[in-house]
């Protein structure tokens, strides 16, 4: 039987457009803003990343008490494939939020690590790497965007809530707008797709409204909706932040641009 947890002041919630790997090595606005917010935010306990880039077939938390470095990408040059970010993992934090949801059953796994979606955003945030930090995996199995099924993951992420009474901070990492089929790869500074822009707006709009409604069924949002968001995996982090949002909690800008013409890297931060 774990220990009992103790709450302590309610953390804050994050959702982070991570973007491309290069991130973990540029020395840009985007970095300096996380390097800003790290030193900001109180110190968490822990911190649980809901992965744009760790879909399975059901839910699962990382349970592991060392963690590995997962590199998710290819094509890259090899000083991104010699960088670690050791970190140790919670599993009394993983424990926890496998009995706080009851939305639908929240499975142990130690088949995972951390991907890109974690620790290119962490070392900025936190170079140490002296914070337990354990991932939460998107359930993946509906095969197609309809909006019960938004509603189904913004409805289990509202249930997260209690961990940030316990010192968790919860990020949500992924993007806002995110097409690789569109994707200026050669140039990081591309002039973004108008429609991109046009989208990015619109969230950003429902964001400061608190008009979840739109965001969850983000195809009534026009015909922009489409190329912004091909598919969910990097959408959905920001669906289980915005769940988080209590009534009358701020919402705030960390950083807002574009990278390579079609990637959102709007960040905010809840509370």
């Amino acid at each position: 039987m774990s220990a009992k947890v103790p709450e302590i002041d309610k953390m804050p919630v994050l959702f982070i457009g991570h973007g491309s790997p290069m991130n973990i090595i540029l020395n840009n606005s985007y970095t300096e803003s996380l390097v800003k917010l790290g030193k900001e935010l109180p110190r968490p306990k822990a911190i649980m990343v809901i992965s744009a880039h760790w879909m399975t077939d059901g839910t699962y938390v990382m349970c592991n008490e060392r963690l590995k470095t997962i590199y998710d990408f290819y094509g890259f040059p090899r000083e991104l494939y010699e960088i670690q970010y050791p970190s140790p993992g919670s599993p009394e934090m993983a424990d926890l939020t496998c009995k706080a949801v009851h939305k639908a059953p929240v499975k142990c796994s130690n088949q995972w690590g951390l991907d890109h979606a974690s620790w290119a955003v962490l070392k900025h945030m936190y170079p140490e790497a002296d914070i337990p930090v354990f991932e939460m995996s998107i359930d993946y199995s509906f095969n197609e965007w309809q909006p019960k099924m938004m509603q189904y993951h913004y409805d289990l992420a509202a249930e997260l809530g209690e961990l940030r009474k316990h010192g968790v901070l919860i990020i949500g990492s992924g993007n806002i707008a995110h097409n690789l089929s569109l994707i200026d790869f050669r140039n990081v500074d591309a002039k973004p797709y108008d429609w991109a822009v046009e989208f990015d707006e619109k969230v950003k709009a429902n964001l400061l409204s608190g008009n979840h409604k739109d965001l969850i069924e983000y195809l009534n949002m026009g015909k922009t909706a489409s190329l912004a968001v091909p598919t969910l995996d990097h959408y959905l982090p920001m669906i289980y932040a915005i769940a988080l949002q209590e009534k009358g909690e701020p919402l705030e800008f960390i950083h807002e641009g574009f990278q390579h013409a079609s990637i959102s890297m709007r960040c905010f931060k809840i509370g």
